[in-house]
């Protein structure tokens, strides 16, 4: 029995609950889905194979957090330890370098790689001898040097060109410790030093390669004055009014002249043109830069920044004018390699632009082909004939070539000569094959003028 005031209530039927499935306020009904889920993620967890991917994900990771720690590493030590030095090909300082590894490593390391330079020299006697020259090719190269070890990689870009000279780009990269670093200037003065001295007591010869001068070659040993005979009085006017010119630029500007100087040498072929220009830039200590007119692909604009940036110390020269210009015309057989205009020449060679300082030699075979306006004074203010071999010129050569002491041979060879046009260069010529034959050069003199029938 129950009594009212002990705080028993009766449930209400409408109100209580008789679903089995509810019990405590816990849905019943959620309790088999969720061991089901408990149970698929139990077997997930326990199954092998997924613990084994698991780890070998995280095995990756940490070896991509390792490199990547591994190569920010080496990065720092690098720029900490390391420092390079790029020389580019435009650089002049990459040719002299080229040229002292060419040399310095085979000593002092070792070229894994390697790239030939030919050239060609042509002797006075009209032969042609060929050197070739091994120079570090492109790729790593290793050597010792002062102690200091050296990595040297040449790369070629073939992407990329030098506008200028149509050559693929090339880079020298120097890599060596950064306490060694002051060697990079011990380095590239030796460098300079070693190709300004392979060129004491010779002529550099430059040629336009795009829009700077490049040496042609290798530098040829200086001509004497004395090796080329022109005819009396000729050589001394020249050598004389040169002279007068060079260090006299003070005079030229108190009097507001421009200071350059134009000579004209012409006459037929062979008798010397070229021959004592040589001689003369040898005199004076002088380099040649030589510019063909009739290059393809020359425009006004280059032709007057050559003319413009002519290296120190060195004689211009514009050799067969007459072969790219006649009468204000470009030549028929030259004119299409060429862009340059008659007035464009005009005022590369005294126009406002015009540089000062400059010696300019111009050299023709046929004088009459050309435009007055070229050769007038200022722009050519000293012409000389140079013609086929005048008796002092046969006579001169012959004892240059036999001695002093051979009068009479002398005399014969000239009065078998003496109503022929022969030029010096086939003098030369016949000299150098009858060399230390005196008598057979007098007896075989109609060589001279039956091999060019």
């Amino acid at each position: 029995m129950l009594l009212p005031n002990q705080g028993a209530t009766l449930a209400d039927p409408a109100t209580t609950s008789t679903d089995p499935q509810q019990s405590n306020g816990i849905d019943l009904q959620q309790q088999p889905k969720n061991k089901e889920e408990s149970g698929l993620l139990s077997s997930i967890t326990s199954n092998p194979y997924f613990s084994a991917g698991f780890g070998l994900i995280g095995v990756g990771a940490g070896l991509t957090l390792l490199r990547q720690g591994l190569t920010l590493g080496a990065g720092y030590l690098q720029r900490r330890l390391l420092v390079t030095l790029e020389i580019p090909s435009k650089d002049k300082s990459y040719l002299w370098f080229l040229q002292w590894m060419s040399q310095q490593a085979p000593k002092r390391g070792r070229l894994q790689h390697l790239a030939v330079e030919t050239s060609y020299k042509q002797h006075d006697n009209g032969s042609i001898s060929t050197t070739f020259g091994l120079v570090p090719g492109p790729g790593i190269h290793y050597f010792r040097w002062h102690g200091v070890w050296m990595k040297v990689q040449r790369q070629r870009d073939g992407k990329m060109m030098d506008l200028s000279t149509g050559s693929p780009w090339e880079t020298i990269t120097i890599t060596t410790l950064s306490q060694d670093r002051k060697v990079f200037k011990e380095l590239l003065s030796e460098a300079q030093e070693m190709a300004l001295k392979k060129q004491e007591g010779k002529t550099v010869i430059y040629t336009s390669y795009g829009p700077e001068w490049r040496p042609f070659g290798m530098p040829r040993r200086r001509r004497l004055l004395d090796s080329v005979i022109l005819d009396n009085g000729v050589k001394e006017r020249i050598v004389e009014d040169v002279r007068a010119f060079i260090g006299n630029g003070k005079w030229y500007n108190e009097r507001g002249i421009p200071y350059r100087r134009g000579y004209l040498l012409y006459g037929p072929p062979g008798s010397g043109k070229s021959s004592f220009i040589q001689s003369l830039a040898g005199e004076l200590e002088y380099n040649i830069c030589i510019l063909n007119l009739s290059e393809r692909g020359l425009t006004d604009d280059r032709l007057n920044h050559l003319l413009s940036n002519v290296p120190e110390r060195s004689i211009m020269l514009l050799e067969d004018i007459d072969a790219a210009f006649t009468k204000r015309a470009q030549a028929d057989n030259q004119g299409y390699q060429s862009m340059i205009t008659f007035s464009g020449l005009l005022n590369a060679l005294d126009g406002v632009a015009s540089a000062e300082e400059r010696i300019i030699f111009l050299t023709t075979n046929h004088v009459e082909n050309l435009d007055a306006a070229l050769i007038r004074p200022g722009r050519v203010d000293m012409k000389e004939f140079l013609g086929n071999a005048t008796e002092s010129q046969i006579r001169g050569m012959f004892s240059r070539f036999y001695g002093k002491d051979n009068k009479e041979l002398e005399d014969a060879f000239f009065d078998r000569v003496k109503d022929r046009q022969i030029s010096t260069a086939s003098l030369q010529g016949h000299f150098v094959y009858f060399k230390d034959k005196p008598e057979e050069a007098v007896e075989q003199a109609e060589l001279l003028w039956t091999q060019l029938m």
